[in-house]
């Protein structure tokens, strides 16, 4: 059985090869086959609503698969778009509306909105990159949290940044060793203490994100014991405060560039 750093490797050092056999796997080829076929025909928001299936694929590649009921709230996200400042999209703290946005951008682009790559096949990598992360995660969460913090946490801007989405800041804290009380701390002084620890520029480069991941992987797995073992999950798709109480949360809420 590989353990928690073993599989990592394993996968991040084939990335395409493993996206690519995913891509071809049934199930996951009949939706994005589908998906591509039919997402150009949608031209407006309110089609691409009711067209349940392309929705669907669209909310799990970008993360929102939670949210996938909530048509009403996805509506205004989708009508309102991006390029007014006081658009519902980027006054929400979560990213990954704007993104949503931006990308099936009906209301700048109109009819026109997903004749664009990143509403085609940039989506479509979305939902492969979304789908080889909730595989990893049935084996062994660190994998997944792993794998999801190589893809988010490049764009951070800040420790802030980090520390606003429960499973990057899960990483953080595995990495660093701290244990879970310390969330309960001051935020200031949390940030403090990260960015005295950790530089959030060093994630841009691949090679330092890895040897970050690797150290992460070897706590998670000796934290852990056997691998398959029963470990705790964690809400990827939620980017709000772990442990954290409301006002805390509310605070982190109002700071720009958070979780971006």
């Amino acid at each position: 059985m590989f353990g928690t750093v073993a599989r990592f490797q394993q996968i991040a050092r084939n990335i395409d090869k493993t996206l690519g056999a995913l891509s071809q796997r049934p199930d996951v080829k009949r939706e994005a086959d589908y998906y591509l076929a039919n997402i150009r025909r949608v031209k407006s928001a309110d089609e691409f609503l009711r067209n349940d299936r392309l929705y669907n694929f669209a909310m799990t590649a970008f993360g929102l698969k939670d949210m996938i009921y909530g048509k009403a709230f996805m509506r205004k996200v989708l009508t309102e778009g991006v390029d007014d400042q006081k658009s519902f999209a980027l006054q929400l703290a979560d990213p990954r509306f704007r993104d949503f946005a931006e990308t099936f951008n009906f209301a700048r682009y109109g009819g026109t909105a997903t004749a664009f790559e990143r509403a085609q096949q940039g989506t479509v990598d979305r939902f492969l990159r979304i789908q080889l992360e909730a595989d990893a995660g049935r084996s062994d969460e660190g994998v997944k949290l792993a794998l999801y913090f190589q893809r988010k946490a490049p764009d951070a801007k800040s420790v802030y940044g980090l520390m606003g989405d429960p499973a990057l800041y899960k990483v953080v804290q595995t990495a660093l060793g701290l244990p879970a009380a310390y969330s309960n701390t001051d935020i200031d002084k949390q940030a403090a203490f990260i960015s005295a620890k950790i530089n959030v520029e060093d994630f841009k480069d691949p090679v330092k994100l890895d040897n970050f991941l690797t150290r992460f992987a070897a706590r998670w797995q000796a934290a852990n014991g056997v691998p398959g073992a029963t470990v705790p999950q964690v809400g990827l798709a939620r980017p709000t405060l772990a442990s954290f109480d409301n006002s805390l949360l509310l605070s982190m809420q109002t700071l720009r560039g958070y979780g971006r």
